[in-house]
């Protein structure tokens, strides 16, 4: 492919979807598209947006629309940052850096993994801002707090206690490919990666350095195998509300819990001084059948009456698909697999044309719906489908909400 050809191809989401299908070996395109076990979440994900459409009231509109948005004393450019994405770094050299720098370039937030390549502070010495950085409660409590705390240390500006992964997702796709974290080239794989030429060339000189770069620990075994499987080991099922208090009391920027999906949750996550919520399902990677974030959204926002922000991942594919969370009360989409995509493609500038796609839809449906700002946004500009998608003070004639 020509060079930046693939902007011209990769007009939309999919596209570049379809583009990084291209360019990546299977085992590694997989490890980002799959999701746990039949996958019914990961779809019910993508499928949850069709069940309510738009009702647009042209007149109102205006020649300029205003898409951005505040967080936590921030303002974004649009209701649209970047998730947490382990193994940024395998679609692209220094991944995590260069999809922190589109998100900067694009005047919006990015979140790191605690599954990066590079180490967090590796990632705060780029310079990009706002950045928030993902931990998990682990067994080892004290690593926990080792995470928090090097998060203050390098100025990251939130922190996001992801609470959905106590147990590690059973992902049947990673599975058939032999897939390991790291990804091991193991001779089976070689007639995929020979037909993945460029990318093979990219990444030859990073493969070697791919790790966990938050758990290379002194005095611990430092290659890649026995980090991973420490990171296993270290999750814990019988993590509780007590850790939520821990860390809220060690942590005093805003902490944002992700993976939130039930009402009563969402409401005593925020009685506990949590700042913000995630709703999110892991996207569809760990327990499958849980109901799609979409439709877990409307509850939550209704039980939690504004008290914090609200904000979700999972299936977002189209600026639609944002307008219509935050219409239902959103406050910001974050997105995960599309920018995993766009690295592979084009690297920086490939997760950088992921956030126009988004930005330039956005702004097309918002002035198609004859909104001027993203605050006029409500439930009065959709419609259900049918009458089973529950959200609540829905105002159309002869509709209700159950």
């Amino acid at each position: 492919m020509a060079k930046d050809a693939w902007k011209r191809e990769a007009s939309s989401v999919d596209a570049m979807r379809r583009a990084a299908a291209r360019v990546l070996p299977r085992p590694v395109f997989d490890f980002a598209d799959g999701g746990a076990e039949d996958e019914a979440t990961l779809r019910a994900n993508e499928n949850a947006f069709d069940a309510v459409d738009f009702l647009p009231k042209p007149l109102d509109g205006s020649p300029s629309r205003d898409l951005s948005t505040e967080l936590f004393g921030r303002r974004l450019a649009m209701p649209v940052m970047i998730g947490p994405t382990g193994l940024a770094g395998l679609f692209s050299p220094q991944g995590e850096i260069a999809a922190a720098r589109a998100a900067a370039a694009a005047g919006t937030a990015y979140c790191l993994s605690h599954g990066s390549v590079c180490t967090l502070e590796e990632l705060a010495a780029s310079g990009a801002s706002p950045r928030w950085m993902q931990i998990f409660i682990y067994k080892d409590r004290g690593f926990t707090d080792e995470l928090t705390d090097r998060a203050a240390a390098a100025g990251y500006d939130a922190l996001v206690l992801t609470i959905d992964n106590q147990l590690l997702g059973n992902r049947e796709r990673d599975l058939r490919n032999g897939f390991t974290i790291p990804p091991s080239l193991r001779l089976s794989a070689l007639p995929s990666l020979m037909l993945r030429l460029p990318w093979l060339m990219r990444m030859a000189p990073e493969l070697k350095k791919i790790t966990f770069g938050n758990y290379v620990r002194p005095g611990e075994p430092a290659d890649p195998a026995s980090i991973a499987a420490r990171m296993a080991s270290m999750l814990d099922p019988a993590m509780s509300w007590d850790d939520v208090a821990r860390v809220r009391k060690r942590w005093s920027g805003p902490l944002l819990l992700k993976g939130v999906l039930h009402p009563d949750e969402a409401a005593r996550a925020v009685e506990a001084g949590v700042d913000g919520l995630i709703v999110s399902n892991h996207g569809g990677r760990q327990l499958d059948g849980a109901v799609a974030a979409f439709r877990a959204l409307p509850p939550i926002v209704d039980r939690v009456a504004g008290r914090v922000p609200v904000l979700m991942d999972g299936g977002v594919r189209r600026g639609a698909d944002v307008v219509k969370a935050v219409a239902l009360g959103a406050r910001c989409c974050l997105l995960g697999r599309p920018i995993l995509w766009g690295l592979a493609v084009g690297g920086e500038a490939g997760a950088a044309h992921v956030l126009d796609i988004f930005r330039r839809e956005i702004d097309r449906v918002t002035g198609l719906l004859g909104v001027r700002r993203l605050d006029e946004l409500g439930p009065h500009l959709l419609v259900p489908r049918d009458t089973t998608f529950p959200f609540p003070g829905f105002p159309f004639p002869g509709a209700r909400a159950s």
